[in-house]
């Protein structure tokens, strides 16, 4: 088991090939109640836990960005209420991205803050959305709009949990693995250089040491800049256009597969602004291209898609804001591109 020590507001632990009920067992000691929140079609996986005289609750929330609204939300805060929920209770995600996310913020908003820890059962659970307190649901007008900063106590990356996932979800886990390594972390193209998702999948070695390498990027961003004043932007390399795919498409993809559009965007933003060269543009093809990994998008229209990006939460006031990098490892931001450029990088990844 290796640990990753993430210190924000508060110092936690990252849990990386734990086993999780054993690693859960020890935060139940002393807790009157415990709120297991899990996605519906989990519910035959969750485990009936049991310690001393805690009391258990269990909550199925809806698959996917389903959970993720303020109609659920109101549901929760009640039965949160009704249960009897105080400040020495704690609160379990047991799931995806979007169960980490959504039980983070009703731990964050119920009582302005309970305890909780997050199990994520998916590779782009584990290696992003559950480590680095960010909470939130979406609104209609964009992913993670509503939300806050409030970091677990603790997140448990039980490797075991990969053998529930098809090979698609696999696969688009691994675009914030690619991220990563465009970012910060070379060695993780390297280990990634020529393989497919399938050949990643049978190497259990080598997918623990793609979860550790991301995991250490982003707890050391994170621990450097919690409230994403500056240097956290840099974890949304891809995302700007990515999330903006993601609310075009109904949340139909994946949010790994708009990451990976959203990487080939960017890039070939970079590349029309003469930021990359075409070596690093193609790099970014291949390496999502070889994970099975979409680099374009079809079904959008541009002047909604320009739309959503403006509401990105790195946009200030009128002025879009993009991470960009000029070499791997080297990041910068774009502020304000010219609308030519970016709609020829939107051509380039919609044809």
């Amino acid at each position: 088991m290796k640990i990753i020590r993430v210190d924000a507001e508060r110092s936690y632990s990252v849990l990386v090939d734990a086993p999780y009920e054993n690693a859960l067992q020890e935060h139940f000691a002393g807790r009157e109640r415990v709120a297991i929140f899990f996605s519906e079609s989990m519910k035959n996986r969750i485990p009936q836990f049991s310690a001393g005289e805690t009391e258990f609750f269990y909550f199925p929330l809806p698959d996917s960005e389903g959970a993720k609204n303020a109609a659920v939300l109101l549901q929760v805060w009640n039965w949160l209420g009704a249960a009897g929920f105080t400040r020495t209770d704690l609160v379990v995600g047991i799931g995806g991205g979007a169960v980490t996310d959504f039980a983070g913020f009703a731990a964050a908003s119920w009582l302005r803050g309970l305890d909780w820890i997050a199990v994520p059962t998916t590779v782009a659970g584990m290696v992003d959305a559950s480590v680095g307190g960010k909470t939130g649901i979406n609104s209609d007008y964009g992913k993670n709009l509503i939300g806050a900063f409030h970091s677990p106590i603790s997140v448990i990356i039980d490797p075991s949990w990969l053998q529930t996932l098809s090979d698609r979800d696999f696969a688009a886990g691994l675009a914030e693995v690619v991220k990563t390594g465009f970012i910060a972390d070379g060695e993780i193209l390297e280990l990634l250089q020529g393989k497919t998702g399938a050949d990643i999948r049978k190497s259990l070695p080598l997918t623990i040491e793609l979860i550790e390498r991301s995991v250490a990027v982003k707890a050391k961003v994170v621990s450097g800049d919690f409230k994403e004043s500056f240097d956290r932007e840099i974890l949304n390399y891809g995302h700007t256009f990515g999330h903006a795919v993601e609310l075009a498409s109904k949340y139909s993809l994946r949010h790994g597969e708009c990451v990976s559009i959203g990487l080939m965007y960017v890039a070939e933003l970079s590349f029309e602004l003469g930021l990359i060269n075409q070596e690093l543009l193609d790099r970014h093809r291949s390496v999502l291209k070889n994970l099975n990994l979409p680099v374009t998008y079809k079904d959008g229209s541009w002047l909604e898609l320009l739309a959503s990006m403006r509401l990105d939460k790195k946009s200030r006031g009128k002025n879009l804001r993009f991470v960009t990098i000029t070499e791997i490892g080297k990041t910068q931001r774009l502020e304000s591109p010219q609308e030519s450029a970016l709609l020829k990088a939107y051509e380039k990844v919609s044809k």
